[in-house]
């Protein structure tokens, strides 16, 4: 039986094994993909001895996706430039690891916004967490023509900036009145009016008319600030196609054949969120 996980502190809430078996039982590989709670101060444990544990591979979620790098032997050009990780895998014996986090971003938005074009357009992304970055290399792989990163701290957006060039401009969140008219694709990577945090106040009447909204989260399906886009007219796109898209390239690599995303699949894991959910 092949065998991969998703490691995480706590990672009971994770859905990756509902998507996974999903997958697996669907393709018929007898294989098995499970939860496994890892405290920090085991990670580097379990990451050294990833494979001598009888698994091909394994997710890593939060806290562990940007420590989780020091103790992976070879990481590939989107880990190194991102500085995170989210898919371990091996190969002759040792341990590689990528961030598929971008790439699932990308790929829901074509799956809910058929003819959508990055090349030559402008996005705004909120926050400059691991996730923004993630988000923003593969915007700039796809051809995006200039990214705002926007964030309360300053710091964090400059330094991000400074990694991936004059294409992407730093800018407080209290200045999205000046990107706003320009901006086509509006990406939330922050976690304001999740979890009790304050809701982000988003000048949306000043938001480009043919602009996507886009978040991050999926908990719960529309959060607060997908409401909002939607309450001004907006197209929106959830997180939960996200977190169905990068599981795809971690599939394939552990199991050896490439799954496909389906609106099947998508309403299971929205009614495992919310069991009151109609497509």
């Amino acid at each position: 039986m092949i065998k991969a996980c998703v490691i995480g502190y706590p990672i009971k809430h994770s859905r990756s094994p509902l998507i996974h078996n999903h997958w697996l039982r669907e393709l018929g590989i007898h294989g098995s993909y499970e939860r496994r709670e890892v405290p920090p101060n085991a990670l580097e444990d379990f990451l050294t001895h990833l494979p001598v544990e009888g698994l091909v591979g394994c997710n890593v979620t939060l806290p562990h996706k940007e420590t989780a790098c020091r103790y992976i032997a070879h990481l590939d050009d989107r880990a190194r430039l991102t500085g995170s990780i989210n898919t371990v895998y091996l190969r002759q014996g040792e341990t590689w690891a990528t961030s598929t986090d971008g790439e699932g971003f990308a790929e829901n938005i074509l799956w809910r916004m058929p003819g959508y074009r990055f090349g030559g357009n402008t996005a705004t992304v909120l926050g400059a967490g691991g996730s923004s970055r993630a988000i923003i290399d593969e915007l700039l792989r796809r051809g995006m023509r200039q990214i705002f990163l926007a964030n309360r701290t300053m710091e964090k957006a400059e330094a991000i900036a400074g990694v991936f060039g004059r294409d992407v401009v730093p800018l407080p969140l209290s200045d999205l009145d000046t990107c706003f008219p320009e901006t086509n694709l509006l990406v939330n990577t922050t976690s304001a009016g999740i979890a009790n945090d304050a809701r982000l106040h988003v000048p949306f009447a000043r938001l480009h008319k043919g602009a996507i909204v886009a978040d991050v989260n999926y908990v719960p399906l529309i959060t607060p600030f997908l409401c909002d886009a939607q309450a001004c007219g907006y197209p929106v796109v959830t997180g939960l196609g996200m977190l169905l898209h990068q599981a795809v390239t971690g599939f394939s690599l552990w199991f050896g054949q490439r799954p496909k995303v389906t609106e099947d699949l998508h309403t299971m894991i929205a009614r495992d969120i919310n069991p009151g959910y109609q497509p």
